[in-house]
């Protein structure tokens, strides 16, 4: 499950305010999409600590340099145009220790 997963579906101003939050800790924002799933699950293969879904597509390159919660709600909105059907999600990335620190659907 990802951050907020208990949660209904975020407005667009509680979007915004969990970007603005990701933001002002620093972290890099990026978008991912599935088009599938939006959970691990297994397919292909029965082995013991194997999942299938555990990585989503990336759309486009990590928003490295952002400081502006606007363009990352414009790239979801072009993320949405071209995948109308897609789970898309929001990460934060803290690039020093190289760790995903929150994660969530958009």
């Amino acid at each position: 499950y990802e951050t907020l997963s208990y949660f209904p579906d975020l407005t667009d101003e509680q979007l915004f305010k969990e970007v603005e939050y990701l933001l002002n800790k620093g972290w890099v924002p990026c978008l991912e999409f599935e088009l599938k799933h939006k959970f691990i699950y297994r397919e292909y293969h029965a082995s013991p600590g194997y999942y299938d879904g555990r990585y989503w597509t990336m759309w486009k390159l990590p928003m490295f340099g952002c400081t502006d919660a606007t363009q990352v709600l414009g790239e979801l909105q072009e993320a949405k145009k071209a995948y109308p059907n897609a789970w898309i999600r929001i990460i934060g990335f803290e690039n020093v220790r190289q760790v995903q620190c929150i994660s969530f659907i958009a």
